[in-house]
């Protein structure tokens, strides 16, 4: 009779779904490592979710249509506030022909990199030697700033910051692509000085103005202002751009929430 051989032990199958959970896991923490919201702006889950395919080709779609949104709304605007901005560049040189018409600065844009943003200049030649100075004063926690009545703004530039009108260079940075006319203010100070969930307003691109400027620009801290800006821009559609832009005109008009 002859011997019958142990059935060897297969290999067993029952694993492989694990192990793909673990890769899926491990991918999912980096992902949440680079950009992790915070607790309360925690998306909603169940309804109304739409399947992944369909999620990043309404994104695309959307990125496609916000740019040709942002280009043609910039050359507009420049078209017609040329005359405007060339009486202000004269103005704000005639005040002080050494300090310069503009104001350049280094500012904190999408995904951490730093772009060039341009104003006209509101304050006085040495009013970034006197920043660190007026520390002590600033209504809100560093390293956001914000000082009453700061003594560096000169007598044309506050009329030009009640007015918002000190802006209208950065739609040079919307053509740029450095900027969009809806997003996230850029920061002055960098991404490393953020908290790990406010990282998620760096995932969009900075704007001339957004739902800060129009819902609380005095009133709110840099943390509320953060929770603002990422509940609306995770979900925001060019219409309501569209209504974020006309609120700001009326903001400007009421020179209410102007810094």
């Amino acid at each position: 009779m002859l011997p019958v051989k142990a059935a060897q032990p297969t290999r067993r199958t029952d694993r492989a779904p694990e192990r793909i959970a673990r890769v899926a896991c491990s991918k999912l923490v980096v992902a949440r490592i680079r950009v992790c919201p915070t607790p309360s702006a925690e998306p909603e889950r169940g309804r109304g979710m739409r399947p992944r395919s369909a999620g990043r080709s309404r994104s695309r779609r959307h990125t496609v249509a916000k740019r040709t949104f942002d280009i043609a709304g910039a050359l507009l605007a420049l078209a017609l506030l040329a005359p405007l901005m060339i009486v202000i560049a004269l103005a704000i040189f005639a005040s002080d022909p050494r300090a310069g018409v503009f104001f350049c600065q280094r500012r904190t844009g999408r995904g951490g990199r730093t772009f060039t943003l341009y104003k006209f200049r509101t304050m006085r030649r040495d009013a970034d030697a006197l920043k660190e100075a007026l520390r002590h004063r600033s209504e809100v926690p560093w390293p956001d700033f914000r000082v009453p009545n700061d003594p560096r703004v000169t007598r044309l530039g506050r009329g030009l910051r009640q007015t918002s009108l000190d802006e209208l260079p950065q739609l040079v940075n919307v053509l740029l692509g450095s900027m969009a006319l809806v997003g996230p203010r850029p920061t002055s100070f960098a991404a490393s000085t953020y908290t790990l969930w406010q990282t998620e307003r760096l995932t969009f691109r900075p704007g001339l103005t957004g739902p800060w400027q129009v819902r609380g620009r005095q009133s709110m801290d840099f943390a509320e202002r953060c929770r603002l800006e990422i509940a609306y821009f995770r979900r925001a559609t060019l219409r309501d751009d569209l209504a974020i832009l006309l609120a700001t005109v009326w903001v400007v008009v009421r020179r209410t929430g102007t810094a």
